[in-house]
């Protein structure tokens, strides 16, 4: 049913306003954003508006694995050996696994601001290989667990065929994620059936060119305006392989060999040169960065300068999810940078303007983008995603404006969120999800069965 929320200030497209009355259609959408205006009836907000935060990119099942991955050695670790202990774990992970680990993510992901979700989701078959009857049942898992915590879902169902450049056979580890072509297209029609989807070729290691273009054909029959997202450029020793394999970079050969435009969402692009970079941004085309899990994983750090100076698109994801805070996303990127660069501030380079706005607006638009979602801002026509922000958190009293983004992404903030709002639908109040407490029930006595 419709229904009408008011905000002493609220964050619109053109900045902060005062006596914010929304108003909100029966399809979940904005219908009307008034400044200066009574309340009318209208819901009274316990604190600041501002938009939900979509996350680009998730591995829903890797949440269960945080904690199990940090054993050292004598010559230190990297995301090879990380991915090693990913095969291990996925040995005895069943789909109500899946699903109980992904409602506790989702309920995570809620509490901290996230309102959608693209899940990357490549975890297709049964411990040994094999297809499972229905060929989306891992899948559905994901749908149902986004359907009980109120998540907004983009799946993003993955093809994945190979270990290495050139079509090289998988490796037994890979056994639960590799299909071929007419298996997927089973899968991709199965999960359109039930939610809303895109097209997800793993990365250039993973399908060869030919695969590509058939993924392509497909999305082009199925749904020509739906995201494309792969992973590109993460690690320099995939640079260093698709080097070996095409005499090109990873992004300089989509660059010249697919139709990177809007709708393309390049997962990492870490390991960018200033010319791909710059051309990548004249597509179009959203770099979605995940700042903690490329941080835990060594992945290195994006080259943001040449990429942003051209007018370049960001969002940012959770992917492995040793981190679920997109206020703490933010933050690790933006210091990443002023380690590298050795200077302070620098998303924001208009004088005397906020950092955080600025940081938290290009990826909300950014995320929205990748996730084929009109969302990302409080106006009229976009999915009510809406997040009331807590001052009575500590760090956020006592700002006002600009100033309580900056103190939640760059203050001590824990626990600046206090409402998220999805299509329209109350999923937390009061900084609490009311499922919180069975979904970790169920999700503690996995973990103990998993780790045993």
């Amino acid at each position: 049913m419709s229904q009408a929320l008011f905000a002493a200030q609220a964050w619109l497209p053109d900045g902060w306003a005062q006596d914010v009355r929304v108003d909100i259609g029966d399809d979940g959408l904005v219908s009307g954003v008034a400044a200066n205006a009574p309340a009318d009836g209208a819901e009274r907000l316990a604190g600041p508006l501002i938009p939900g935060m979509p996350n680009l990119h998730s591995h829903a099942f890797q949440r269960a694995m945080a904690g199990l991955t940090g054993a050292g050695g004598p010559q230190g670790d990297n995301f090879w050996a990380w991915r090693a202990c990913m095969y291990r774990f996925l040995e005895r992970l069943t789909p109500d696994d899946l699903e109980t680990i992904a409602a506790q993510l989702y309920v995570e992901m809620l509490e901290r601001g996230y309102t959608t979700v693209g899940e990357f989701h490549y975890l297709h078959h049964d411990v040994d290989g094999r297809p499972y009857a229905d060929p989306a049942e891992t899948a559905l898992r994901v749908v149902a667990a986004a359907g009980e915590t109120g998540i907004g879902l983009r799946l993003l169902p993955v093809f994945y065929a190979h270990a290495g450049f050139g079509g090289e056979p998988p490796a037994d580890g890979q056994r639960r994620f590799v299909c071929d072509l007419d298996g997927y297209a089973r899968l991709a029609e199965r999960c359109a059936q039930v939610t809303a989807i895109g097209f997800a070729p793993h990365s250039l290691r993973a399908v060869t060119p030919d695969e590509l273009q058939a993924i392509l054909a497909l999305r082009a029959a199925m749904s020509a305006q739906a995201p494309v997202h792969i992973h590109a450029a993460e690690q320099t020793r995939e640079v260093d392989d698709c080097l070996e394999w095409s005499g090109q970079r990873p992004v300089e050969w989509l660059l010249w060999n697919a139709p990177l435009d809007r709708h393309w969402c390049l997962v990492h692009a870490t390991h960018m040169r200033e010319l791909e970079a710059a051309a990548l941004a004249s597509h179009g085309a959203v770099a979605g960065l995940c700042p903690s899990t490329e941080a835990d994983l060594g992945d290195g750090l994006f080259n943001a300068e040449p990429f942003l100076l051209a007018g370049g698109h960001i969002g940012i994801g959770g992917d492995s999810h040793v981190g679920t805070d997109p206020f703490a996303e933010l933050r690790l990127f933006e210091y990443g940078q002023r380690l590298v660069r050795r200077r302070r501030n620098l998303f924001e380079r208009r004088e005397g303007r906020s950092v955080g706005a600025a940081l938290y607006r290009a990826a909300a638009s950014g995320g929205a983008q990748a996730l084929g979602f009109a969302a990302g801002a409080i106006a009229p026509g976009l999915r009510a995603d809406l997040v009331v922000l807590d001052p009575d958190d500590p760090a956020l009293a006592g700002h006002r404006g600009d100033r309580w983004l900056d103190a939640a992404i760059f203050g001590p903030a824990r626990r600046p969120v206090r409402d998220v709002m999805v299509g329209g639908r109350w999923r937390v109040r009061e900084g609490r999800h009311p499922q919180a407490e069975a979904t970790f029930a169920r999700y503690r006595a996995t973990l103990r069965r998993l780790v045993a």
